[in-house]
C-alpha cells in the first residue's frame, strides 16, 4: 500500500514562511482528493488545505497565507505555509482519498505521520 511521508517542519519566527513537503512511496493512481490537516496540542485535528479534482479550498485562518499544490511527477505534495502566526503550532499531517479499486471496494484515506511546525513569538 502506498506510504506519505511529510518533510520540512522545524521552529521559525512569527511572520517567517515554510514549506512542507508529502512524498508518496510511489505513483498513487484514482486520488479523490488530497490535502493537509493539523493538530494542536489538546485540540481536535483539523481541515489546513484541500486539493480536489475541481480545484482547492482552505480553511479560513489560513487563507491568503498558505498555498497547497502537487507535483504529480515527484508523486509529492506541497505546503507552502507563509506569515506564520504562534497559532499555527501543530503537528502536520497529509493525507491522500483514493480508490476504490474493486467493484466492491471504497475509497479510503492514506496519511502521513505527521511534521512538527512550532512557531515561536
Amino acid at each position: 500500500q502506498v506510504q506519505l511521508m511529510e518533510s520540512g517542519g522545524g521552529l521559525v519566527q512569527t511572520g517567517g514562511s515554510l514549506r512542507l513537503s508529502c512524498e508518496a512511496s510511489r505513483s498513487i493512481r484514482s486520488v479523490n482528493h488530497r490535502g493537509w490537516y493539523r493538530q494542536a496540542p489538546g485540540k481536535q485535528r483539523e481541515l489546513v488545505a484541500r486539493l480536489t479534482r475541481s480545484g482547492s479550498l482552505y480553511a479560513d485562518f489560513v487563507k491568503g497565507r498558505f498555498t497547497i499544490s502537487v507535483d504529480i511527477a515527484m508523486n509529492t505534495m506541497y505546503l507552502q505555509m507563509n506569515s506564520l502566526e504562534p497559532e499555527d503550532t501543530a503537528v502536520y499531517y497529509c493525507y491522500a482519498n483514493i480508490g476504490p479499486f474493486t467493484v466492491e471496494g471504497s475509497a479510503f484515506d492514506v496519511w502521513g505521520q505527521g511534521t512538527l511546525v512550532t512557531v515561536s513569538s
